[in-house]
């Protein structure tokens, strides 16, 4: 089974505002408690965060792990009331609830963007102009991944 959302996929949202959910990423989701994704409105990007059950779950005990009425709590504990479940129907479809649309800008077409553990859902050409700026930042910035910490595999026999 599939462990990582990968690749972009540009799906139509039909009048009723339900779009298909990519194969490889039902695949991905395949064995939750919930069948379908859970979504909610990005703090930073005009996009949709979203992801399977067991992510929101993730999210949610590292919520608890902040002190009881801290502001950080109140802060984020906000995505979880923000966060749609939106199951998929018999042919992997979701419905998109309008508020989610109009945050994202998405009325035709939905791209759906792997980023690792969860993926995005944009409009098409948003996301484009937001992929285009963030290569360039990277480039611009020389931007390179952390070196790989060395875990017990990682070391040298004696």
């Amino acid at each position: 089974m599939a462990s990582l959302f990968l690749s972009t996929f540009v799906n139509k949202v039909d009048r009723k505002g339900r779009v298909s959910v990519p194969a490889p990423f039902r695949l991905t989701l395949a064995g939750q408690s919930f069948n379908g994704i859970i979504a909610y409105r990005s703090f930073k990007l005009p996009a949709l965060e979203a992801g399977g059950i067991d992510r929101m779950e993730e999210m949610s005990d590292r919520i608890d792990q902040l002190p009881e009425f801290s502001e950080d709590r109140d802060a984020l504990s906000s995505i979880l009331a923000d966060a749609e479940t939106l199951a998929f129907d018999g042919e992997g479809r979701i419905v998109l609830p309008e508020t989610l649309c109009q945050h994202a800008g998405i009325t035709e077409t939905a791209a759906f963007v792997g980023r690792g553990r969860t993926f995005q859902v944009w409009e098409p050409q948003r996301f484009q102009a937001h992929q285009q700026e963030m290569r360039e930042r990277a480039r611009r910035q020389g931007t390179t991944l952390p070196a790989r910490s060395a875990g017990p595999a990682a070391e040298a026999p004696r």
